[in-house]
């Protein structure tokens, strides 16, 4: 995966921009740190269901037991919003990921008021289908 910022950083430097544009070029940064797509991302087993705009998205484990994410999309704010799923996601077990939740992140980092219920939406999806996936990868006794 991409190098992205920990949770406590990403936190910091939202909180850094002085206005909803700031915050809507960081989002567009932090997409452009994602891993580049390959073409067995963007098959069609791996699109989010829910998204308005294209969204494809792998969950696999790492060697280390952790979860690794790639993910893309068609449209550039969205690949933003994957790749802040991602980075608070990042460094997890399938089993944190299915107990860890996301969504009081997203108000620290000041965006749940700002996106549009339809990117709302999509973000939910996401997040839907990564605990899903997560889950599947949890070992059972």
């Amino acid at each position: 995966m991409a190098t992205l910022p920990d949770r406590d950083k990403l936190v910091r430097n939202f909180k850094r921009c002085a206005n909803q544009e700031e915050r809507y070029l960081y989002i567009i940064e932090l997409g452009g740190r994602l891993s580049p797509a390959t073409e067995a991302l963007h098959q069609p087993e791996h699109v989010i269901p829910g998204c308005q705009s294209q969204v494809w998205i792998v969950v696999s484990r790492s060697e280390n037991g952790t979860v690794a994410l790639q993910g893309d999309s068609d449209a550039v704010l969205v690949k933003g919003l994957i790749a802040i799923v991602f980075a608070l996601y990042q460094g997890m077990t399938p089993q944190q990921i299915v107990e860890f939740d996301v969504r009081p992140w997203f108000d620290q980092l000041l965006l749940t008021r700002q996106l549009t219920p339809s990117r709302s939406q999509g973000l939910e999806a996401m997040i839907r289908a990564i605990r899903q996936q997560a889950a599947l990868l949890v070992p059972q006794p």
